[in-house]
């Protein structure tokens, strides 16, 4: 089973890539301004000749760099030259805005010539109406493969595989095997392995492409064949998928249904992608900004920010609130009040590291009950001997500065208080929300910047009325 998909640059033949970045890696200033002159023209010509020879990722950059008014022109000047595989490359509001520029019969011609999983990329963020309007207009079996596609839940291997792959039979011979491969001109422009499949359907093994090559002809394909000991489910999560291709360095992966079939296959280059996108958006996550983009508007920028904010303005009340217990306290002594965003702010900084560490190793599962224990422990004695180290330090200068040894201990034993509980804060808040199912990487700052602000706060200010007797 096989299908032909090339993008327009290797219909083309080999394509060169122009010098068309700055030393920062930014577009030039001068190729933008001709591109953009070429648009307002409508050179279409002189247009297609400048972009002719970029890379779709180059493509990409370019679209990314335009306005939105000259990026739908650009697009729709090219029509049929335009290459849809740069639509791949760009954050979904840039590729949405050129989509909407351009009628739905061009679109479905255009997936004609993309690899099925980069047609499902664009096609998944499009309304149902446009979706069933341009897959209406697709070849009937083609229609088949991307609405399968399209019908598993969003960011699983089903998604993002490519139902290109070449199978053939058991019983085949490898001389029979090689002809096909080379009389056929119905194969995927790229592969590393031939599937071997039942007549049902159902996966049997695999070859990888240097196995035949060196097998003698008349050998049969079920004597070389290897099981398929990686085979990824298609409702597997993309993330799962990524894990397996990087504990067991493959290149490529068969993707199976329920059943056990073979519906596509997985790649290499699709897993880079997936490992990326996850890591940026565990960072974004961090950071409370979800799946924002660059490409966004100034209202859904707003929106998408506003929960968190509100969340950590309640949670910055809440360890105000602490402070006002002891408002009697700080009057007396003003200096606590100049010392203690100190320790609240170390505990803070501690309680992240730990934190990004901890939610990192969830993500990747190098975390598990096994050695949650372990590294609990050692997070424990990193907060302890920091907290000690830094406590000495602020001691001994809070002592000068304020001419009160006194002083100076308070806000040490403070501080070794605070970096332990931050230290535990960081890998407990995560490794708990984990366990009852919410996202580590979403919620975890807020707890923990909540956790090290109170204790930090209640530590120093309650030390020092104790102490003073304040």
């Amino acid at each position: 089973m096989t299908e032909t998909h090339t993008s327009q640059n290797e219909q083309a033949g080999e394509s060169y890539s122009a010098d068309i970045y700055s030393e920062d890696g930014s577009i030039r200033a001068d190729f933008l301004d001709r591109i953009d002159a070429h648009v307002q023209a409508s050179d279409v010509e002189a247009l297609a000749d400048d972009v002719s020879g970029l890379h779709e990722s180059e493509l990409g950059d370019l679209i990314e760099t335009l306005e939105s008014d000259s990026r739908r022109r650009f697009a729709t000047l090219l029509g049929n030259r335009f290459d849809f595989s740069a639509l791949t490359e760009v954050d979904e509001a840039v590729r949405l805005d050129v989509i909407d520029a351009l009628p739905n019969e061009q679109i479905a011609v255009a997936l004609q010539t993309l690899d099925s999983d980069d047609a499902v990329y664009i096609l998944e963020d499009l309304e149902e109406e446009d979706q069933a309007e341009i897959l209406a207009q697709l070849p009937f079996t083609e229609r088949i493969r991307l609405r399968r596609s399209l019908d598993y839940p969003e960011d699983s291997a089903g998604r993002r595989m490519q139902t290109e792959f070449v199978a053939v039979p058991p019983y085949w011979s490898v001389g029979q095997t090689i002809d096909y491969l080379r009389d056929s001109e119905d194969l995927p422009h790229s592969f590393a392995q031939i599937f071997v499949i039942d007549p049902t359907f159902h996966l049997v093994g695999a070859i990888d492409l240097d196995r035949i090559l060196r097998t003698p002809r008349p050998n049969k394909v079920e004597e070389i064949m290897h099981e398929t000991r990686h085979a990824i489910p298609a409702e597997m999560d993309q993330e799962e998928a990524a894990q397996i291709f990087e504990q067991y360095d493959l290149l490529s992966a068969a993707v199976v249904d329920e059943n056990e079939r073979l519906v596509g296959i997985l790649t290499i280059d699709d897993v880079v992608d997936v490992i990326q996108e996850e890591a940026e958006e565990d960072l974004k996550r961090l950071g409370g900004v979800g799946d924002e983009e660059l490409s966004d508007t100034v209202i859904e920028t707003t929106k998408s920010r506003f929960l968190w904010l509100l969340i950590n303005l309640g949670t910055a009340v809440l360890a105000s609130a602490v402070i006002g217990l002891f408002d009697a306290t700080i009057s007396e002594m003003v200096a606590l009040a100049v010392l203690m965003p100190i320790v609240a702010s170390m505990g803070g900084n501690a309680g992240t590291q730990t934190m990004t560490v901890a939610v990192r190793a969830l993500a990747t599962r190098d975390i598990d009950i096994y050695n949650a224990s372990r590294i609990i422990r050692r997070e424990l004695t990193v907060g302890f001997i920091n907290g000690v180290v830094f406590a000495a330090l602020i001691g001994l200068v809070s002592a000068v500065w304020f001419s009160s040894l006194s002083l100076g201990g308070v806000i040490a034993v403070a501080m070794v208080v605070n970096m332990v509980c931050a230290a535990l804060a960081g890998i407990l808040i995560p490794l708990l929300l984990n366990r009852f199912g919410a996202d580590p990487a979403i919620a975890s700052s807020v707890f923990v910047t909540t956790v090290t602000d109170i204790v930090g706060f209640f530590a120093f200010l309650g030390l020092a009325a104790w102490w003073f007797g304040i």
